[in-house]
Parts: C-alpha cells; sequence; structure tokens
C-alpha cells in the first residue's frame, strides 16, 4: 500500500482518481452519471481529497470481480502510478471482494461513494448522538464487506478483542464488530428516549416548530442564520452541518416558532446512514411547517428536489404543510415564474441575503399556521379540550355561558395543529 503523502500547503492529504461504471441498467433507472461523478468530485473536497483525474468505464455489466473489467483495472494502476494517487474513489458501492481484489491489483486505497459520505459525515459529527450514529452506520456498511476491508479496519478506530482458541481474525473483527454495533444501538436508544421526552415536552407547551429540509448545499444553515441570527457554521460545501440546530424566530405577528435545521440529504444517501440517523431526521415528522429549502441556481434541481420528496415519504413526512423555497435566486438566471408554476403547493423564490424575501418567507409561514378563525362550545368541566382548544392556535376570545355549563372559545386555529388534534374538538364547533 503507498504510504499517505500530506500537503502542508494545501491540508490535502489524499491524492485520488475519481472511477464511475455506466451500464444500461444505469441509463435505464434515469440517473446522470455526469452530475453524479461531479457530486462525487464535491465530495472528495470536502472530505479533504485532492482529485487527479477522472475514469469513466461504459459496460454491459458490473463486473462481479473486478467490477470495471480486468483491462480497466490495468489502464487504472498506469494512471496511478503516472499522477501518483494513493486513492481510488468509486461512484457505485463496491462488495467486500471486489475492494479486497482492487486493491491487491492497484496497491490503491479503494473507497466506494458510501463509505465516502460516511467519512464526511464521521468529521461532521460532534454531538454524542451525531458521533454514536455515524460509528453506527459505518460499522453496519463493514460488517458484511469484512473479508474486503481488512487493510483499512484500523481507521475506524479502537482495538480488536482477544481472540478466543481456534478463531481466525477475521471471525474475531465480525464479533467484535457485532458486540460494538449492540452497545451503540443501546446508547442510541436511550438517547432517542430523551428526544421523546424534549418532543412530548413541546408539545405539552404548545410550541410551534417549523423544519428546514433539503438537498445538501442548497442553503438551510444560511437561511436558519439569516432568520434567527443564530450563530451557525455556515460554508459552500456538502454537509458542512451535520447535527440539527433549532433557535427561536418571531414571526411579524409576534408569535415566536422553533425552526429546527435537518442534515442535508443526497442522491444515493447510504442506507445504513439513514437507518442510523432515522430518530435525528424523524424530528420532520413532528414539524407543523417544512420549509424545502432548494437551490434554484443548481441544473439539477428537479432531481435533487425528487432525492428530498422520497426521503421525506420513507420517513413518514410527505403530507406535511410545506413551502418549497427556490433559494440562491441571485445565481439563478431564468425566468423565476417559470419554476414556480411547476410546482404544486406553496412556493417562493427568495435569497437568504435580502431582507424583503425573508420578511414574504416569515409571513408566508405565519400564513400557513394561521388558518381559519372558529369557536367552539366546551363544558367548563372538560379542561383537556379547553387546553386543546388553547394549543390550536391564538385565542381571541372566551365567555362562559349564562348556564355556567360551558365555554365559548373563539380560536384563530393552526391548520397543522388542528389536523393534528381538531378531530376532538369538532363535535363541539359552533
Amino acid at each position: 500500500m503507498r504510504d499517505k503523502t500530506y500537503d502542508t500547503n494545501t491540508d490535502l492529504y489524499e491524492k485520488a482518481i475519481l472511477v464511475s461504471l455506466i451500464t444500461p441498467e444505469t441509463k435505464r433507472a434515469g440517473g446522470d452519471p455526469e452530475h453524479s461523478l461531479e457530486e462525487l468530485a464535491q465530495l472528495a473536497e470536502t472530505a479533504g481529497v485532492e482529485v487527479l483525474s477522472v475514469m469513466v468505464q461504459n459496460k454491459e455489466s458490473r463486473d462481479t470481480k473486478w467490477f470495471i473489467g480486468k483491462g480497466k483495472v490495468e489502464e487504472l494502476r498506469a494512471a496511478a502510478d503516472e499522477l501518483g494517487a494513493t486513492t481510488a474513489i468509486f461512484d457505485q458501492e463496491l462488495s467486500g471482494a471486489q475492494v479486497r481484489n482492487l486493491e491487491e491489483a492497484l496497491d490503491l486505497k479503494i473507497v466506494d461513494r458510501t463509505q465516502l459520505i460516511l467519512d464526511i459525515f464521521a468529521q461532521r459529527a460532534k454531538t454524542r448522538e451525531g458521533i454514536i450514529q455515524v460509528e453506527l452506520a459505518q460499522l453496519s456498511y463493514l460488517l458484511p464487506r469484512l473479508s474486503g476491508h481488512g487493510k483499512n479496519l484500523s481507521r475506524l478506530g479502537g482495538g480488536i478483542g482477544t481472540r478466543g482458541p481456534g478463531e481466525s481474525k477475521l471471525e474475531t473483527d465480525r464479533r467484535h464488530i457485532r458486540g460494538r454495533i449492540s452497545e451503540l444501538k443501546a446508547h442510541l436508544e436511550e438517547v432517542v428516549r430523551h428526544r421523546k421526552l424534549h418532543r412530548e415536552r413541546r408539545k405539552k407547551s404548545g410550541v410551534t416548530q417549523v423544519a428546514l429540509v433539503g438537498y445538501t448545499n442548497a442553503g438551510k444553515s444560511t437561511l436558519l442564520r439569516e432568520l434567527t441570527s443564530a450563530d451557525v457554521y455556515v460554508e459552500n460545501q456538502l454537509f458542512a452541518t451535520l447535527d440539527p440546530t433549532s433557535r427561536t424566530m418571531e414571526l411579524p405577528n409576534g408569535r415566536e416558532i422553533v425552526l429546527t435545521d435537518t442534515v442535508g440529504f443526497i442522491q444515493n444517501l447510504p442506507h445504513d446512514l439513514v437507518a442510523a440517523f432515522r430518530a435525528t431526521l424523524e424530528e420532520v415528522n413532528e414539524a407543523d411547517v417544512v420549509l424545502h429549502v432548494v437551490d434554484c441556481s443548481s441544473p439539477m434541481r428537479e432531481e435533487q428536489m425528487a432525492v428530498v420528496e422520497d426521503l421525506l415519504g420513507e420517513l413518514g413526512a410527505s403530507g406535511k404543510p410545506t413551502i418549497t423555497l427556490f433559494n440562491k435566486k441571485d445565481l439563478y438566471e431564468g425566468d423565476p415564474g417559470q419554476m414556480i408554476r411547476a410546482t404544486s403547493g406553496e412556493s417562493l423564490v427568495i435569497s437568504a441575503y435580502e431582507a424583503d424575501d425573508l420578511e414574504r418567507l416569515r409571513l408566508a409561514v405565519q400564513d400557513m399556521l394561521t388558518g381559519s378563525t372558529l369557536t367552539f362550545a366546551l363544558p367548563v368541566n372538560r379542561g383537556d379540550l379547553i387546553a386543546l382548544a388553547y394549543r390550536s392556535g391564538e385565542v381571541l376570545g372566551s365567555d362562559t355561558a349564562e348556564d355556567g355549563e360551558t365555554v365559548h372559545i373563539t380560536v384563530q386555529v393552526s391548520r397543522s395543529h388542528y389536523e393534528k388534534s381538531g378531530y376532538q374538538l369538532q363535535p363541539y364547533l359552533v
């Protein structure tokens, strides 16, 4: 294995060739291999890798042993020797056997797209929950491929447990990883339990929550900072922020809501990562309104929107009241109205740096949270229903009937709250 070289001027310690296999199946799936490779280059840069070259192989099907075929492997080895590459990064997922075969043939570190994304998440995770989730995803990815990652296992950190009599190194590694996965799942369950308690407290206190979702680098963190004056990390790179951040935002009518920035989505987001981060991503399910942030300057915005919508559907959050925000309008050269006309539901074209656009966004959120004005005649002895009416929106007035057994409460009802719990109040509508 070639030694890593570290460049103190550029802070890049890996030098890589990107590799992509294009098959008829890839084309039938409707993906854009060229865009996927561009995104892979961005991912590599985010991970601190210098991209030296790109190699594309068109083939009828993937080679079970060499993935790209023996001839292309020889071509890749020659290019790596000429350029001084230390790593080959594949745009598709590899099996453990393919990794092992490629490592032996190329004398390079072999990384696939999934592993690269996992490595970036490992760099970005700061909270205890984020660190647990990333390690769990890494180990879940590694376990079925262990035989092909012998040279890279040490990168995950931590030693291997004591080998039992008659056990092979591989069996010991598997046993160690399974044990660690069980530990991490137990830790994560405890974190999830605390998260649920926080959710219940928010519900009881009537806190309104709005979630920012979108493709990575669409500008969610910038919007959070500009809307709430939050001190959050903002950078023009993929997955600049990983752990969800919540801040208070004031609407034009003076009402305060909680705005939460979630992790960015990306095409082919590793299944193990989605599974590990499900507890975090399911915060979207608790949101009263979802703000879907789209980089309108991206030529792939429609595909990126589809990726986000598919993942929201997988999380069970596709039916939420949603406002689509076409962000970065200053970088868009076309007709903004065309984007709005092509989108179902409410949408705005904005720049996160323009005060007028931010005010329009606040008003749109306020309008979506504020529904019809309704009056309920509730029994005075039903404190649970009276409390529910107060949580369902802004109470405009209340008075007790002459018989003293009924209280009339007039509420400007939040659409999202009423959809969740209004069925309990419906029989008491005046």
